[in-house]
């Protein structure tokens, strides 16, 4: 009996991290599912406390723009056109990995399709991103974007 406790005691820290990642997959999993859920619906409300103040987001074609109110001025724009926008993950790409002591990396890849009014939805493309996401004492925010994979837009 004593050995299986001391079994048990050496296996324990393994087992707490091997816990952990689960964990903190499906709390980022979570987390973007309702940012983009917020986003689906353009709920800016919602949307909002997902990004920092000084949020960076970078894209391959479009470059650097930084800050909140940028990117909620370019959310207002987008759901005040008329189109609808709508933004799904595709499975089995989510991909979740720890930042000590700051939060997590998100890495996966994600469709976006459009409807014009009027029209069906169809798929505008798939493309490649990053997120740099912060543990807070409010929740998990967004505080880096890379967006990538875009090589087909600069047809467009």
């Amino acid at each position: 009996m004593r050995y299986l406790f001391l079994l048990f005691a050496a296996l324990l820290p393994a087992l707490a991290q091997a816990q952990a990642p689960a964990v903190l997959y499906q709390q980022i999993a979570w987390a973007d599912s309702s940012v983009f859920a917020a986003f689906n619906r353009c709920d800016s409300l919602a949307y909002k406390p997902f990004f920092a103040p000084d949020l960076e987001f970078y894209h391959d074609l479009g470059g650097l723009t930084t800050g909140r109110q940028l990117e909620m001025k370019s959310f207002r724009e987008m759901c005040a056109r008329g189109s609808h926008i709508r933004r799904e993950l595709v499975k089995g790409t989510l991909e979740v990995h720890p930042l000590k002591g700051y939060g997590a990396v998100e890495i996966a890849v994600h469709r976006f399709y459009h409807t014009n009014k009027g029209q069906a939805e169809k798929l505008s493309g798939t493309y490649k991103f990053i997120h740099v996401w912060q543990r807070t004492a409010t929740g998990w925010r967004i505080t880096r974007v890379i967006s990538y994979g875009h090589e087909d837009m600069k047809n467009d």
